[in-house]
Parts: C-alpha cells; sequence; structure tokens
C-alpha cells in the first residue's frame, strides 16, 4: 500500500516536473502539459483539454494563486480526491524518488510544505509512531495535546492486539479474491483500509478493559481547553481506531466529533464508513446526506469532497438494493470529476445491475480508459457484454480481468456461467473448480459444476459434484437435481435406450387438444408461465394490491406536462424505487435490487420508450395490480381505481374509453410481447380520438375479453395457487424432472407432462400418434378422484 507519505513526494516530484517557470504553480499551459503527458495513449481535442482544466481550475479554486496557477496543495488534493492514479501518472513519466540514504525520506520532502502540521512529520520519531493520515496539511493533527493523546491510544490499541493475538482471538480475513465495493474510505488517498479485515474479540476481559482506558482518553478530549481541540482530539482518537480497523469505537468518536462540530463534512463522512463497514447501511446514508448538505451548505470550503460523498451515498443506496437511486449519484460524482475512474465503473456497474447495459459499457470502458488495470471494472464490463451477446469479447474481458487478478471470483463464476450458456461445458467446469479453489465452500459454484460435468458427459464426477453441493447447503432444487439424475441412470440403461437425456418431438399446437374445460391450452399456458416467471422474480404476487391503492390515496403525486400537452402525475425513476421499496420492504436488499432490475427492463422500458426517466404513476400501478396478491375481483378494482387517479379521469366514476384502450394495449405490450399489438391498434385505434367514457363493468369486459384484452389472468390466477404442487413420483416424460405444478396426462398412451414440456409442446419421441389429448391435474388427489371415478363408471356398465 502507499502511504501517503511517498504519495505526497510523487505528487511533489510531479509538480516540479511541470512547473517550468519554478514559481509555484501550474498554469493552464503546464496543467495541459500534465494532463497530455499522462495520458499518452489518448488523443485530446483542444475542447476537451480545456473542458479538463476549467473543471479544475473552478473545483480547486482556493488551490489557484493568481497567475500562476494551480499549487502543490491543489495537485495533491486532486489526488487525494481519485483524480488520477499517482502511481500511474509517476510510471508514466517515467520519474524517480530521489532518496536520502542517511534520512530514509525523501530530499524533497523537507522543502514540501511551510505548515506546523509537516514540520513535526519531519520528526522521525512521529513519522514512526503515527499513522500517514496524521501528518496530512488539510486532515490531519492540529493541536499538540492531540499528538499525546493519539501516542496514548497508540499503546492501547498494540497492548489489545498483542494480547489478542497471544490468545487466538484475533482474526484476518483475505478478501483480495472479491470485488472491490470501491468505496472512498477516507478524505485522502482512496485505499487507507488493508486488504485483510481484522475481526476483534470484542467480549472478552482484554477488550473490556481497552474500552474502559479508551474512555478516559475521550473525557481527556473533552476536557480540552476549546471546542475546536476536543473536535481535534475526538476526530484523531476515531482515526487511529479506524486505521485499526475498530470500527464500532471510531464511530462513538466521530459521533461526538459531529456534536462538537455539526456543519464540518469530515465527522459526518467518517462516520458513514464506520456504518457502511458495520453493514447498517440506512444509518450510513443517513450520515452521507448530512455530510452532503454540510458540504453544499459551506460552499467552496467542501467543494472537492463532493464527488467521494456522491461516490459514497450512491454504495451506501446499493447497500439498501436501491440501484437506480444510486446511479443518480454516480452521475453526480462523474460530472464534478471527470477523471473520477471509480465512480465511472460504480456507475458501469449499477446500470448494468438494472439492465441497462448499452450505457453500462459505455461508462465501464471508460473507467477502464482511466485505469486499464482496473480488474474489477473488466469483470464487469465482460458480463455487461456477454447481457449483449457479444460473448467472444466478453470472454476475452473477463479473461483480461482474471490476468490482473488471478483469483477474482466474481470473473472466474461469471466465465463459467459463460461458457454454460455456450455449452462448452469442460471449460465451464474448470472455472468453477477454480472458483472453488478460492472459496471452498461456494455451494453455487459446486452445483454449477456438477451441472457442467453432466453436460461433458461426466455423469460419476457430476454426481461427486452434487453429493457435495448437497453438503453445503440443503436447498430443495439440489434434490430435485439429484431425483433428475437417477432417473436419467434409470433411462439410460433401458434396452431400447433411443430415448436418451433430452431427446424429445415437438409436436405442432393444433394437434394437441383438451381434455375437458378445466385442462389449460398450451398456448395459454405458455404465456401464463411467462408472466409467472416475472412475477417470481419481482415477487409482486407477495405484495398486497391493497398497498397500491394506500400508496394513491395517502401520496399524491404534482401534475406535471408532458411534452404533448396532457397533464400527468409523473415521477423519475429513482422517486419510483423509493415507492417499490416501500410496496416490496420484506425484501432483503439484493432480492429487490433483482426485482428492480426485471421491472426497469419489463415495465419501465415500455412506459417511458422516450427515454426521459419519467413515469407515470397511475398507469404504472394500474400495470402492476394485474400481478400482485389479491383476488381477481380486488386487482381489477385496483386497476380500475389507478387509471381514474390519473389527472385525465380524476373526479369522475368513469375513465376515458382512448385511456382504457391506451392502458390495455400497454399491459399487452408488457405482458403478452409475443402477440404484438397490431391486430388491436387496426380495430380499436379509432377510439384514441374518443371521448367516450367507460364505466367499471363496461372496462372489465374489455379487460376480460380473451382475444384483445387481458383474459390471460385466470390462467395465470391457476398457476399462482398450484404451481408449488408436487406430484408424489411422478417425473415429466420428456425432461425427467419431478413434476411441479400441474400435471399433464396424455389419456391414450399415458405419459405425463410438467407445466414447461407441455407449453413447449414436447412429447417423448416414442410415442408417435396423429393427435395427442390431455387432461390436466392440479394435484395427486385430482388423479385419485378421476381414477376412483372411472373405477365407479366401469362397475355400473359392466352388468
Amino acid at each position: 500500500m502507499t502511504t501517503r507519505g511517498s504519495r505526497s513526494e510523487k505528487v511533489k516530484r510531479i509538480f516540479q516536473q511541470f512547473d517550468g517557470n519554478r514559481d509555484g504553480g501550474l498554469n493552464r499551459d503546464e496543467m495541459a502539459a500534465l494532463v497530455v503527458a499522462v495520458n499518452p495513449r489518448v488523443k485530446f481535442s483542444d475542447e476537451q483539454i480545456n473542458a479538463i482544466l476549467d473543471e479544475v481550475f473552478r473545483t480547486y479554486g482556493e488551490f489557484i494563486d493568481g497567475e500562476k496557477g494551480l499549487t502543490y496543495d491543489g495537485l495533491l488534493r486532486t489526488y487525494d480526491d481519485g483524480a488520477g492514479d499517482v502511481d500511474r501518472d509517476f510510471d508514466a513519466l517515467g520519474l524517480e524518488l530521489n532518496l536520502d540514504d542517511n534520512k530514509g525520506v525523501s530530499v524533497v520532502s523537507e522543502a514540501s510544505s511551510s505548515s506546523i502540521v509537516d514540520e513535526r512529520a519531519i520528526d522521525s520519531q512521529k513519522k514512526q509512531r503515527t499513522a500517514a493520515w496524521a501528518v496530512s496539511p488539510n486532515h490531519g493533527i492540529v493541536f499538540d495535546d492531540t499528538w499525546k493523546i493519539v501516542d496514548d491510544l497508540e499503546i492501547l490499541v498494540k497492548r489489545l492486539k498483542s494480547k489478542q493475538a497471544k490468545d487466538g482471538k484475533l482474526k484476518a480475513d483475505n478478501f483480495d479474491a472479491f470485488s472491490d465495493a470501491g468505496w472512498s474510505r477516507e478524505l485522502g488517498p482512496s485505499a487507507e483500509l488493508s486488504d485483510k479485515r481484522i475481526f476483534w474479540e470484542e467480549s472478552g476481559h482484554d477488550y473490556a478493559i481497552f474500552v474502559k482506558e479508551l474512555g478516559v482518553l475521550r473525557n481527556r478530549a473533552d476536557g480540552a481547553r476549546s471546542r475546536e481541540e476536543a473536535f481535534d482530539g475526538h476526530m484523531a482518537i476515531g482515526r487511529v481506531l479506524y486505521e485499526h480497523q475498530l470500527f464500532k469505537e471510531a464511530l462513538v468518536s466521530f459521533k461526538r466529533a459531529c456534536e462538537l462540530q455539526p456543519m464540518d463534512v469530515r465527522p459526518h463522512f467518517r462516520a458513514g464508513n464506520c456504518y457502511y463497514v458495520l453493514g447498517k447501511y440506512r444509518e450510513a446514508k443517513e450520515e452521507f446526506l448530512l455530510a452532503l448538505e454540510a458540504a453544499e451548505t459551506g460552499g467552496n470550503q467542501w467543494a472537492y469532497l463532493l464527488p467521494q460523498i456522491y461516490v459514497n451515498l450512491g454504495i451506501a443506496l446499493e447497500g439498501e438494493g436501491m440501484v437506480l437511486s444510486a446511479c443518480e449519484y454516480y452521475r453526480e460524482a462523474a460530472i464534478l470529476c471527470p477523471t473520477h475512474f471509480r465512480a465511472l465503473k460504480l456507475l458501469g456497474s449499477a446500470l448494468f445491475g438494472v439492465g441497462e447495459y448499452r450505457a453500462a459499457v459505455k461508462a465501464l470502458e471508460e473507467a477502464i480508459f482511466m485505469k486499464p488495470d482496473y480488474a474489477d471494472a473488466h469483470c464487469d464490463l465482460a458480463s455487461a457484454l456477454h447481457a449483449m451477446a457479444e460473448d467472444e469479447r466478453a470472454i476475452e474481458v473477463f479473461q483480461k480481468a482474471i490476468d490482473l487478478k488471478p483469483g477474482h471470483v466474481d470473473a472466474l463464476y461469471n466465465l463459467g456461467g459463460l461458457y454454460m450458456d455456450l455449452g462448452r461445458f469442460q471449460r465451464a467446469s474448470e472455472m468453477y473448480t477454480r472458483v472453488l479453489a478460492v472459496w471452498p465452500n461456494h455451494w453455487r459454484a459446486q452445483l454449477n459444476k456438477a451441472v457442467s460435468l453432466l453436460g461433458a458427459g461426466e455423469t460419476e464426477e457430476a454426481k461427486k459434484a452434487l453429493k457435495e453441493a448437497l453438503k453445503m447447503t440443503n436447498r430443495v432444487e439440489l434434490h430435485d437435481a439429484v431425483s433428475h439424475m437417477k432417473q436419467l441412470q434409470k433411462k439410460k440403461v433401458k434396452p431400447n435406450g433411443s430415448n436418451g437425456d433430452g431427446a424429445f418431438v415437438i409436436v405442432e399446437p393444433s394437434k394437441f387438444k383438451t381434455s375437458g374445460d378445466k385442462t389449460t391450452l398450451r398456448q395459454d399456458l405458455a404465456i401464463a408461465l411467462q408472466i409467472r416467471v416475472f412475477q417470481k422474480i419481482t415477487r409482486l404476487s407477495r405484495c398486497d394490491v391493497e398497498l397500491l391503492k394506500k400508496e394513491m390515496r395517502d401520496n399524491d403525486v404534482p401534475v406535471s406536462y408532458s411534452g404533448g400537452g396532457g397533464p400527468q402525475k409523473s415521477i423519475r425513476k429513482p422517486n419510483l424505487e423509493e415507492i417499490l421499496r416501500k410496496l416490496l420492504n420484506f425484501l432483503k436488499p439484493e432480492t429487490f435490487q433483482g426485482a428492480v432490475k426485471a421491472i426497469n427492463e419489463r415495465i419501465l422500458s415500455v412506459l417511458d420508450d422516450t427515454g426521459s426517466g419519467r413515469v407515470d404513476v397511475g398507469m404504472f400501478y394500474a400495470i402492476l395490480a394485474p400481478i400482485c396478491n389479491g383476488t381477481p375481483e380486488k386487482r381489477k378494482r385496483v386497476i380500475f381505481d389507478a387509471l381514474l387517479w390519473r389527472p385525465v379521469n380524476e373526479g369522475n366514476s368513469q375513465v376515458k374509453k382512448a385511456d382504457a384502450v391506451e392502458y390495455i394495449k400497454l399491459l399487452r405490450a408488457i405482458y403478452l410481447p409475443s402477440h404484438g399489438i397490431s391486430e388491436m391498434m387496426e380495430v380499436h385505434g379509432e377510439t384514441e380520438t374518443d371521448s367516450s367514457m367507460v364505466s367499471y363493468s363496461e372496462f372489465l369486459v374489455m379487460f376480460d375479453d380473451p382475444d384483445w384484452g387481458f383474459g390471460i389472468m385466470s390462467t395465470m390466477v391457476k398457476l399462482e395457487t398450484g404451481d408449488r404442487n408436487r406430484h408424489g413420483r411422478h417425473v415429466c416424460s420428456v425432461c425427467r424432472y419431478p413434476i411441479i405444478g400441474s400435471r399433464f396426462k396424455e389419456m391414450k398412451a399415458h405419459f405425463s407432462l410438467c407445466n414447461q414440456c407441455y407449453s413447449e409442446g414436447k412429447v417423448p419421441p416414442s410415442f408417435k400418434q396423429e393427435e395427442y389429448k390431455f387432461k390436466e391435474y392440479g394435484s395427486e388427489s385430482d388423479a385419485v378422484k378421476d381414477k376412483c371415478m372411472c373405477f365407479s363408471l366401469q362397475s355400473h356398465n359392466d352388468p
């Protein structure tokens, strides 16, 4: 890890290299030469150079010394804010540190600054005993008595560390294998935390004594001669504790500093960092918002910190699952500091997380352009390329991420998934094996390894891998997978083994007949299954439809006017995400992220077809209502209420016919995209200019119409109530998986199909018939009743 000392020396050498007239400042020409020199592969236009210089000279106005330009402290600050990579720039310029062999410090460091703090820093004794941050001229220690507190605290921490290490209680985990969160940990260098996370034993006697002695030091800080000195003391205590990863104790000190100087950005920012590390994302978000408020009201004094606050606020929001909101803050950070490669990487990753792949690729490529060795950015770029079906390029980029960081779990795991999608099972299993070498109890990697080995034809190895996955987690999917493998093995030993794994015939829809009115049509089931998958991903089937009504009643939205001039209650996507968080408050953050991604891809992309970033809320509620939890009648009533809530219908008991038609067109475009809406637009297009009104009962007739309404809803509701039903030992005759949901039995050949195979028209090749007639059983008890009825009828007919 680069120390603060060596960083400042490198910046000093860069500064001296370009301060041609030796006036102690970098004017626009000198600064332009620096930007070009440290980016040798970039061909900047004059406009780009001027834009960069304007941004630097505006953002760091307090460090501009008249005609001389940007001072050394200003250049150091730009690097501290993440605007560039000191080590990379230093190497690109081919510079070397001139170390004095006797002192062990850079010769230029003696003249680096005339501030009191830097004079103290030159004292070799204090340099050895004090963390690098403490000697920083901008964020370090100001008062002499604070140094004494820091010295005493370092002794206390050292004593605690030696006791816990002796007892074997101190644990350290290496997080190098995982993607870096990329957040700004401090208001200085961006990599102050070690890769090794330390876990202190907090329940023992030694720790209790440490906390007691720490309280004495806090009292000393509180007893200082002035409020400023007390603030300095608590901030320094917090920094030392944070440095040693005693985050809970550091938080106490930073919160005390917040009380002493509520409008100072630094304690709020650092308290937010502590909360984030401790996994308290909501509290972290609140502290970053306070830091943001303080920075915005403090004028130019804190302007240089805004990009870092925006970045960390975005990451805290992602911790809560609020990815659309996080995108907004990453964008702000990237606008304020165009060279902030971390902000661009985070923006790209977040855009990928909500399914906006093209925008994600653009942001991630920008981040890599600025920092070519950014392994995490390569990993996410490859994932986005795979999502866009650019698989060969994705493989290259994944490989680059792995070359940069050989144990990168995310890159290895995702590359394994890509190889699986391409049918390259042997390569996939190799990737999952490498994941397990780094993370031995990664059950998903173990399961995927089993599946890839099965695909590669290595059945025995696949069985071993599956058993290992079963040891790691007892999930029902794994039991089904084991059962599936047993079925495949049974099938292969049959003498007429032509019906091997995956063998089936697809029959055209006209040859699939149903027995009785209660058996679902194949085409209807296919559509309903797709909608059901979306319901499960978004978990909207667990959201009571009445909550939509409550949102409309309790939270009114201001009326705005679209480009067409019509009144709308529209809000921006991040605000819509907040509403979704309330509706789906039972979801864990990562599950909520998946729900938002699905909703953004399927619903918001249609409702915001112009790309304005705003969505008609009433229409959004009406689109959600059919797939929420509640009786069909309740759902339809809420749909109608949502249409009434829109400004065009507000205050009426009826909705405009044109509005109802527009709604059904959107509904079909979102949930029945394969069917299209062209025929509906042709037949019913004239109603768009129709000013007539539609009552609730008339709307129901339109909605339930099987041809151009949403008549599929009845099949969808049937799936909701029965798609967890299991049918004893019955397995699908095509896919050989245990049948869950409905069982479709062919009445003549007596084979059974699961929901999916029936909807896709698959039948076993050994049962070739001119026509197939199926009967649907929702549960095994239905099948037993049917069997009993058949016996009863036979006994009556026998006499």
